[in-house]
C-alpha cells in the first residue's frame, strides 16, 4: 500500500444512546455531605420530552462533557458500564453495556440511572470499582466543592426501579476530605471498593482507605494517607511563594511541573500489591508502590535523555489525560504503552515486570524503534485524542482515535513483537465511518410516495436521529421563521404532526398566473422548508458526534467510541465491504470485482432523481408481480419501463466501454460469480446453539449493521441490475452481445431475487413497533413456536419501541460457545448471514405476519403482503391480516382461496409455525377437510363478531360436512349452534329458524328455541314468530309463550307476550287456548288498576267512558270464546287457575283440585257426557295454566264471561255517577 493511502479494514456502527422507552431513566439526587445520613432520594420517571430552546441550551441538556465505560473484573452480570457527565458537569449518568450475556441470565438491565449532584463534578476525578467479594459497582466522584462522594449500586439496581428508590440514602455516601483542603485533585484512579488515589495538583497523591472502625477516626469513613514525589519538605516550600519551582496555569491553579496528568493502576495479578503508573507534566513517567507510596521507577515516557534547561519544550498540557496504557499479560508482567504528545506525538512500549515485595523493572520493548502514529490525513490538523490496546492471535493491536472539531478518524496498527523484520509494518488500518446523513431526493409529480411522508421516513428512519436533536431543531426552526409558539398549545401531538404543521404552516397554495391552483409552486416551496429544517437537524447532529474516548474490550476485542451522544461500535468489514470502501486501492484478487461494481454505481449515480423513481418502480414490479413472460421479454419489459436509455449520455456509456472493455468482454459468469460471492454469508455459525444472548445494546449494534449492509447490499445489487440491462441491450452486432456469451437471464433472476429478499430486511429494518421489554437471555423461539411465554411480572413495564427486524429476529442475535472471533467479527458474519444470498435465516413474510398479527400491529403485517408467496397457508394469513384490518369481505376471498389447499391432509406431520397466532385445536382444524377448514374460519369471524361472515362460512361448512358420518356430529352441532347465535344476533330470524330445525341434539334445540322466540318477541318480529313453520316444536313455542305469558307481571308494558301467545294459538285454530291467554291478561289488568283508567287505550279520542283497557279485554275474550261455541251444541268453557286464598268454591261453579276434573259436573256444564269436547280436557288443562304442582282450577263459562262483563260495565257507571262499594260484602246500590 502506498504511503498515505487509506486501507480500509474495519467499519463503524453507531447507536443512539436515548432510551428505548421514557420510563427507562431513574432520576437520583445525591445528598451532600452536610444533609442527612438517610435523605430520601428525588427518584421520579423522566418523561423525556425535554425540549431545548436554542443550541447552547441542547448542548447542556443532551450532550456530554465525558464519556467512557467501565468493564469489572469479578462479575460480569452487567460486566460493562458506560458513564456520562450531563447537564453542565451535573448529572453522571449510568447505564449497563453488555453486548451479549449468557442465557441463564435472564434479566437485561436496561434501566438508565442519572446521579444528580449539588455542585459541579471534577470530569477527570470520576472513577469506579468492582469488588471480588460483593457483586456490586462502587463510584467514586469529586465534585468542585471537593466533596468525595461513594455510591455502591447493586446489579438489580439497573433492572428494578424499586431497588434505588427506596434504598439510595443508604448506598451513598458523602465526605469533604480534609486532604483537599490545602490541596487540589487532579486525577482519580479507583483501585478497589475500599482503595482510591487521588492525585494532587502539587506531584503528590492522596491515598484513600476505608476505614472499617469509624468511632476510631471520629467517624470519618475514609483513612488519608499524603505521598510526595520529593517529601514533606520539598512540598512545604512549593507553599512559599518565592521557593516555587516552575509550574503550569490550569483551570485557574499553577501546576507543579511533576504532577500527574494521566494514571493508571494495575495489581499485576497480586492480590496484595498494587502499583500505580502515573505521566506527569515533566514528560516522565512514576511508578508507585500503593502500598508503601513509594516512588518505584521514575523515567521519560520515550525514554529519552532531556536536557533539564529544555523542560519547557517536553512540557505536557496538564488537560492530557489519555497518554497510559497498561495490559496485564500474566502474573507479575504487564505491557504498558505510553504516548507523548510533544511535537508529531510519538508511542512507547514497555515491559513491566514486578514482584508482590514493592519492586518493578521497567525495559523499552522496543528500544530500537520508533513509532510516530499517521494522522488520517496531511490537509488537516489531526489531534491524536486517545487511544487503546487489544489483543489477538497476531499480538497487541494499537487502536488511535483522532480528532479535528467534530470530526474523528479511528486508525489501527498490528504489532509483531517477535518478527525480525520489525514490530510493525507501517500499515494502519483504517475504520470506515458512514456519519453523513443521506441526502433527500427532490420530489416530483410523479413521484409515488408523498413528499412529507418522504421526508419524515428520511428524518424518523431508526437510530438515525435523536428525539431532542429534532425538537431542538423544530425550536430553532420556530423562531427562525416567526412561527415560534408556546409548546403547550401543541397539545397531544406527536413529534412528527409537530414538525409537519410547523413546515405547513410556512407553505400556501397559491393561485397561478392561470386562475389555477399552482402545485408546482407549492411542491417547490414547501421542497425549500423541509431541506431548511433538515439541515438545522443535521447541524445538530455533528455536535452529537464529538469523540470524547476510545475504548477497547479487552475480553471481547471490541472498540468502541464514545461521543457526546452516540457510541460507535467498530466492527470488521465484510469482503463486500472492502471492495466497495477501498475501490481505489482495491486489492489484487477483487479488481475486476471492484471495478465492476465501481462501474454500475457510478453509472446509477448519473441518473436524475426521476428516472431513479422510473427505475424502482420497474423493479417493485418485477419482485412483487407474478411473471409468465421469458427471460428475454422480462429484461425488454424492464428497460421498456424504467426508460433510463432515454437519459443516458454518450459520455456515459463511453465510461461504461472503458472500465468494462470493447463489447464489456472482462463482463463473464465467473465475474458475476465472484461477485454474488461476496454476498453470501461467510460463516456458518449461526447454525451453532447460542450459549450468549445479546442484550438490547447488542441487538441495537445487530439492527443498525444489517441497516447498512441491506442498503449497501441493495445499491450495490440495483446498480448491477441498471448496468446488466443497458449491457444487454448495447451492441452493434449479435454476436457481440451478451446474451450470446452467457446466460443473461440467469443473472437477471438472481440480482431479482436477492433485492426481493433485501427489500423485505430493509423494511423490516426501518419500521418500528412496541413490544414488551424482554429478557436478554429469554429464547423468543418459544413465541415463534406458539409456545406460551412465562407469566409477566406483576409491575406492568412500558413497552419498548424497537424494529421489526428486532422484534421478530432478535432471538438469533447471540454468539455460540464455539466461535472463537473477536465479536467485531463475529457481529460482521451474522450481519453477512442475515443479507447473504445463501442465508440459513429464512425470511418468511408469512410468519413475520402472524407475528405482527399476534402483536396486534395488523397495519404493518398488511404492508408485508407484497413478499408473501401464492400457497395455500399464505394466502390463509392474507385473510388474518384483512380479517385483522376488519375488512370482512376481502379476508373472505383469501379464506376461500386457501380453502382446498389447507383442507387436504399433510403427508408431513411437519406444520407451519405460526409465531402463536394458532393454537393447537386451531391447527387440527387444518388440512382435515373441507367442514373442519370452513368451521375455524367461522371461529375466526366470531371472535370479530362479523356475523354476516359467520352466516356465510358456518353454510359452507354445513354444505360440505357428511351427515352420515358420526364422527362429524359434534362439528355439526358446533357449527349449526354459531351459524344460529349469528343469525339471532343480526335478525336474520329465518336463517336462525332453519339452524334450528336442523339440530339434532334435543337440549340444545330446545335451549336454542327458547332463545329464538325470545329474540323474535323483543325485536318486535311477532307475525315473522307466528308465521314460521315449527315442525315438531309447536307445542314447545307454545309452552314457551305460555311460561312468559304467566311470568309477565306488567301487561301494558315490555313485550307482550299475551299478545303473541293469543296470535300463535289463534293461528293454529286453538280458540279456547287463545281465550285463555285472554283470561290471564284480563285478570291481570284488574289487579293493576287498569278498569279505572279510562280512554288510556285504544281510545281514538271518542271519549267513550265506557272504553277501558278491561272492558276491551273482555270483548276479545268473549269474541275468543264463541269461537269455542261455535264448534259444538255446548256452551264454550276454559279453565283458569284459583288462587289459593279461595280455592272450594268461586261463584258457586265447579271446582278443580290438583288437576282433577269432576267429570259429572263438567259434563252438565257443556251439555252432556259424550261432547267430544271432553276428550280435549287435558289439553285445555294445560293450555290454561296447568303446572306440576297440584293447583286448583275452576271453569268458566262464556255466560260467566258475560256477566262479569256486564259487571265490570255496572261499576263503571257507578264510578262515573260517584256511586261507590264501600264493603266486600254490601251490594252497591243503584237505585
Amino acid at each position: 500500500m502506498a504511503p498515505g493511502e487509506v486501507h480500509y479494514v474495519y467499519k463503524e456502527t453507531r447507536l443512539n444512546l436515548e432510551p428505548q422507552s421514557a420510563s427507562s431513566i431513574v432520576q437520583l439526587r445525591v445528598p451532600s455531605a452536610s444533609s442527612s445520613h438517610h435523605a430520601r432520594s428525588g427518584s421520579h420517571i423522566t418523561n423525556g420530552a425535554s425540549i431545548s430552546d436554542d443550541e447552547k441550551a441542547y448542548r447542556t441538556k443532551n450532550l456530554a462533557t465525558a464519556s467512557s465505560v467501565y468493564r469489572r473484573k469479578h462479575h460480569d452480570s452487567p460486566r460493562s458500564f458506560l458513564w456520562r457527565v450531563l447537564e453542565n458537569d451535573t448529572i453522571l449518568s449510568i447505564r449497563a453495556a453488555n453486548v451479549c450475556i449468557k442465557q441463564k441470565d435472564t434479566t437485561d438491565a436496561t434501566l438508565i440511572l442519572h446521579l444528580k449532584f449539588g455542585s459541579p463534578l471534577r470530569t477527570s476525578c470520576i472513577g469506579f470499582a468492582d469488588g471480588e467479594e460483593h457483586d456490586a459497582l462502587t463510584v467514586f466522584v469529586v465534585d468542585h466543592a471537593n466533596v468525595l462522594h461513594s455510591i455502591t449500586l447493586r446489579p438489580d439496581a439497573f433492572r428494578k426501579r424499586s431497588v434505588t428508590e427506596n434504598n439510595f440514602g443508604e448506598a451513598c455516601k458523602s465526605y469533604s476530605p480534609p486532604g483537599f483542603g490545602f490541596k487540589y485533585p487532579h486525577r482519580l484512579v479507583a483501585v478497589s471498593p475500599d482503595q482510591f488515589i487521588v492525585t494532587m495538583h502539587d506531584g503528590g497523591i492522596l491515598r484513600f482507605d476505608k476505614n472499617k472502625s469509624h468511632e476510631a477516626m471520629n467517624g470519618s469513613p475514609w483513612k488519608e494517607t499524603i505521598y510526595n514525589v520529593a517529601g514533606w519538605g520539598q512540598s512545604l516550600r512549593g507553599l512559599v511563594p518565592f521557593q516555587r519551582t516552575p509550574t503550569v496555569r490550569h483551570d485557574k491553579i499553577n501546576m507543579e511541573l511533576t504532577a500527574a496528568t494521566s494514571v493508571a493502576a494495575t495489581s499485576m495479578g497480586y492480590d496484595d500489591t498494587n502499583f500505580l503508573f502515573t505521566i506527569c507534566l515533566d514528560h516522565r513517567m512514576r511508578v508507585w508502590d500503593v502500598r508503601t507510596g513509594q516512588i518505584l521507577y521514575t523515567g521519560d515516557i520515550l525514554n529519552a535523555n532531556r536536557d533539564p534547561q529544555s523542560v519547557d519544550k517536553w512540557r505536557i498540557d496538564p488537560s492530557q489525560s489519555n497518554l497510559i496504557r497498561i495490559h496485564d499479560k500474566a502474573v507479575g508482567e504487564s505491557m504498558v504503552v505510553t504516548y507523548s504528545p510533544v511535537g508529531a506525538g510519538e508511542f512507547k512500549f514497555w515491559k513491566v515486570k514486578g514482584n508482590n515485595q514493592g519492586s518493578v523493572l521497567v525495559a523499552d520493548l522496543f528500544p530500537n524503534h520508533k513509532l510516530t502514529p499517521e494522522p488520517p490525513s496531511s490537509l488537516d490538523v489531526w489531534t491524536l485524542a486517545d487511544f487503546g490496546i487489544a489483543t489477538n492471535e497476531d499480538g497487541p493491536e494499537l487502536w488511535t482515535l483522532w480528532k479535528n472539531n467534530f470530526t474523528y478518524k479511528v486508525k489501527a496498527l498490528q504489532l509483531y513483537p517477535t518478527r525480525s523484520a520489525g514490530p510493525w509494518n507501517d500499515q494502519w488500518r483504517s475504520v470506515y465511518l458512514d456519519s453523513v446523513p443521506p441526502a433527500a431526493q427532490s420530489s416530483s409529480a410523479c413521484d409515488p410516495t408523498d413528499a412529507t411522508e418522504r421526508w419524515l421516513d428520511l428524518i424518523f428512519y431508526p437510530g438515525r436521529f435523536a428525539r431532542s436533536t429534532l425538537e431542538t431543531a423544530l425550536a430553532m426552526y420556530e423562531k427562525g421563521s416567526g412561527s415560534a409558539k408556546d409548546t403547550s398549545s401543541r397539545g397531544s401531538k406527536t413529534l412528527a404532526e409537530s414538525i409537519c404543521a410547523v413546515i405547513g404552516s410556512t407553505t400556501t397554495l397559491d393561485q397561478g398566473s392561470s386562475g389555477r391552483m399552482d402545485y408546482d409552486q407549492f411542491r417547490a416551496s414547501s421542497e425549500v422548508q423541509w431541506r431548511r429544517f433538515y439541515r438545522l437537524v443535521i447541524e445538530l447532529d455533528k455536535q452529537r458526534g464529538e469523540a470524547l474516548s476510545l475504548v477497547v474490550d479487552q475480553q471481547y476485542g471490541m472498540p468502541w467510541v464514545l461521543c457526546a451522544d452516540i457510541a460507535a461500535a467498530v466492527r470488521q468489514c465484510s469482503s463486500l465491504d472492502r471492495v466497495c470502501h477501498n475501490m481505489n486501492a482495491a486489492e489484487k484478487d477483487a479488481e475486476d470485482v471492484a471495478t465492476l461494481v465501481k462501474t454500475g454505481l457510478d453509472f446509477v449515480d448519473n441518473f436524475s432523481d426521476g428516472m431513479l423513481q422510473l427505475c424502482r418502480a420497474a423493479l417493485r414490479s418485477e419482485m412483487f408481480e407474478d411473471q409468465a413472460k421469458t427471460d428475454e421479454e422480462r429484461l425488454q419489459y424492464f428497460s421498456d419501463k424504467a426508460g433510463f436509455w432515454r437519459q443516458v449520455t454518450e459520455e456515459e456509456c463511453n465510461a461504461v466501454v472503458d472500465a468494462l472493455g470493447q463489447n464489456f468482454r472482462t463482463v463473464t459468469p465467473s465475474l458475476y460469480e465472484d461477485l454474488f460471492d461476496l454476498l453470501r454469508a461467510e460463516s456458518d455459525d449461526n447454525n451453532r446453539e447460542l450459549q450468549f444472548a445479546f442484550t438490547s445494546v447488542g441487538r441495537s449494534v445487530v439492527v443498525r449493521a444489517a441497516q447498512d449492509t441491506a442498503e449497501l447490499h441493495w445499491q450495490i445489487l440495483f446498480s448491477q441490475l441498471i448496468l446488466l440491462v443497458h449491457m444487454e441491450f448495447e451492441f452493434d452486432n449479435e454476436e457481440d452481445a451478451l446474451h450470446s456469451r452467457f446466460d443473461v437471464g440467469a443473472i437477471y433472476r438472481k440480482i431479482i431475487s436477492a433485492l426481493k429478499r433485501l427489500e423485505h430486511i430493509k423494511w423490516m429494518a426501518k419500521t418500528e413497533m412496541n413490544a414488551p421489554a424482554l429478557a436478554a437471555g429469554v429464547s423468543r423461539r418459544s413465541s415463534i413456536s406458539g409456545v406460551s411465554s412465562p407469566a409477566a411480572p406483576k409491575r406492568k413495564e412500558e413497552p419498548q419501541v424497537v424494529t421489526v427486524l428486532e422484534g421478530i429476529l432478535g432471538h438469533l442475535f447471540g454468539l455460540s460457545e464455539a466461535q472463537v472471533q473477536p465479536l467485531m467479527e463475529s457481529i460482521t458474519n451474522m450481519v453477512t448471514n442475515l443479507c447473504g444470498l445463501d442465508s440459513d435465516i429464512e425470511i418468511l413474510p408469512h410468519l413475520h405476519q402472524c407475528f405482527l398479527l399476534k402483536a396486534d400491529r395488523p397495519d404493518l403485517a398488511l404492508q408485508l403482503s407484497s413478499f408473501a408467496p401464492q400457497d395455500a397457508f399464505s394466502t390463509y394469513v392474507q385473510g388474518r391480516v384483512f380479517l385483522a384490518l376488519q375488512d370482512y369481505d376481502t379476508a373472505a376471498l383469501y379464506f376461500k382461496k386457501a380453502a382446498i389447499g389447507l383442507s387436504i391432509s399433510m403427508r408431513s406431520s411437519s406444520r407451519h409455525s405460526s409465531a402463536g397466532l394458532l393454537d393447537d385445536t386451531e391447527w387440527n382444524l387444518l388440512n382435515a377437510g373441507l367442514p373442519k377448514y370452513y368451521s375455524h374460519i367461522v371461529n375466526l369471524y366470531d371472535r370479530q363478531k362479523a356475523y354476516s361472515s359467520v352466516i356465510e362460512f358456518a353454510r359452507l361448512a354445513l354444505q360440505f360436512t357428511n351427515l352420515h358420518d358420526p364422527g362429524s356430529a359434534s362439528l355439526n352441532s358446533e357449527v349449526l349452534s354459531r351459524l344460529f347465535s349469528a343469525a339471532t344476533t343480526i335478525s336474520h330470524f329465518d336463517v336462525a329458524h332453519s339452524a334450528l330445525l336442523a339440530m339434532k341434539d334435543e337440549a340444545m334445540q330446545k335451549s336454542y328455541l327458547r332463545k329464538l322466540v325470545e329474540k323474535m318477541a323483543e325485536t318486535g318480529q311477532n307475525r315473522e314468530l307466528v308465521s314460521l313453520p315449527f315442525a315438531g316444536l309447536q307445542d314447545k313455542v307454545d309452552e314457551i309463550l305460555a311460561e312468559k305469558s304467566r311470568g309477565a307481571v306488567d301487561v301494558l308494558r315490555g313485550v307482550p307476550w299475551h299478545q303473541i301467545l293469543y296470535a300463535w294459538r289463534v293461528s293454529r285454530n286453538d280458540y279456547r287456548g287463545a281465550a285463555a291467554t285472554l283470561l290471564d291478561r284480563l285478570r291481570k289488568l284488574r289487579e293493576a288498576g287498569e278498569g279505572d283508567r279510562f280512554d288510556k287505550e285504544g281510545g281514538e279520542g271518542s271519549g267513550d267512558v265506557m272504553d277501558t283497557a278491561v272492558t276491551r279485554q273482555f270483548l276479545l275474550l268473549i269474541n275468543a270464546l264463541s269461537c269455542v261455541e261455535e264448534e259444538g251444541s255446548g256452551e264454550g268453557f276454559i279453565l283458569e287457575d284459583v288462587p289459593d286464598h279461595n280455592q272450594q268454591q268461586v261463584n258457586g261453579t265447579t271446582t278443580v283440585v290438583g288437576g282433577v276434573v269432576e267429570i259429572e259436573k263438567l259434563a252438565a256444564v257443556v251439555g252432556g257426557e259424550d261432547d267430544a269436547r271432553l276428550e280435549a280436557l287435558s289439553k285445555a288443562m294445560g293450555k290454561s295454566g296447568g303446572r306440576r304442582k297440584e293447583i286448583a282450577r275452576q271453569t268458566v263459562t262464556l255466560a260467566d264471561l258475560r256477566k262479569e262483563y256486564q259487571e265490570e260495565l255496572d261499576r263503571v257507571v257507578a264510578i262515573q255517577n260517584d256511586r261507590y262499594e264501600f264493603g266486600d260484602e254490601d251490594a252497591m246500590d243503584l237505585a
